[in-house]
């Protein structure tokens, strides 16, 4: 997918719907979390001086924000930061589309490789997910957890160690959903 569609599936993750008006004004107000996905999805654009320019933007929002997402995250369509504040995210990492991921939550690896997230998965507040993992489809992390095993696909997680706490009504926080 090309930086503008992943942008518009961002928008429309986050808003339930798209139109340029929309665009335009969740740029120009305060709506943070797509203010940087919309700068950081442009970092890797084909073009030189908007690639140029977005990796200005995305610099300078990465400070005011306090948000480190590289540009070789590999994260798919359909991202919403929920209140846009104190996320560090590794540059090895692979994200599913429609991923929730809230403040203060930190997905890293000290030996190499990241998290493996699936789609469909939310990340509450304050979750730290450690090395090489792999969450599967439909996963719920609950605030607070700290994720060093992995989680199968239609679950709910939480706790520190994190486990499986139930497999009722899974990724219920992913609303309006992307279909890729």
């Amino acid at each position: 997918m090309t930086p503008f569609q992943l942008i518009k599936s961002d928008l429309s993750r986050q808003t339930g719907c798209y139109s340029n008006k929309l665009l335009i004004k969740n740029l120009l107000n305060s709506n943070r979390s797509f203010k940087y996905i919309f700068w950081w999805r442009l970092t890797n654009s084909n073009r030189l001086v908007t690639r140029i320019f977005a990796r200005y933007m995305h610099t300078r929002l990465s400070i005011k924000y306090q948000i480190q997402i590289p540009k070789e995250a590999k994260i798919g369509a359909g991202l919403n930061l929920g209140h846009a504040t104190g996320i560090v995210i590794s540059p090895s990492v692979e994200i599913g589309i429609n991923c929730n991921i809230s403040q203060f939550v930190n997905i890293g690896s000290n030996h190499g490789k990241a998290a493996l997230i699936g789609d469909n998965v939310y990340i509450g507040p304050m979750v730290c997910i450690v090395e090489n993992v792999v969450i599967g489809n439909n996963v719920t992390i609950g605030a607070g957890s700290i994720v060093v095993k992995n989680i199968e696909q239609d679950s709910t997680a939480v706790g520190n160690p994190c486990r499986i706490v139930h497999k009722n009504d899974p990724a219920r926080y992913i609303k309006n959903q992307y279909y890729a």
